[in-house]
């Protein structure tokens, strides 16, 4: 899998997901919060399923060895 989130934007997600979670924790947002994982996860993993289906792209591309 070839990651499509680029640095400013995983930043951004990670940041995003740990303060809905955080909110959430302290009862401020309620549970909807919670939802905050999936910035987190597609943060944490440079892949955003999203971004593959509309073909969208936040990093630059790696070119692989061989190719």
């Amino acid at each position: 899998m070839d990651k499509n989130v680029g640095t400013i934007d995983r930043t951004l997600r990670i940041g995003v997901g740990l303060l809905l979670i955080a909110l959430a924790a302290m009862g401020t947002i309620g549970v909807w919060g919670y939802l905050g994982i999936v910035p987190l996860l597609t943060g944490l993993l440079s892949r955003c399923p999203a971004y593959s289906l509309l073909g969208v792209r936040t990093c630059a591309h790696e070119s692989k060895p061989g190719r």
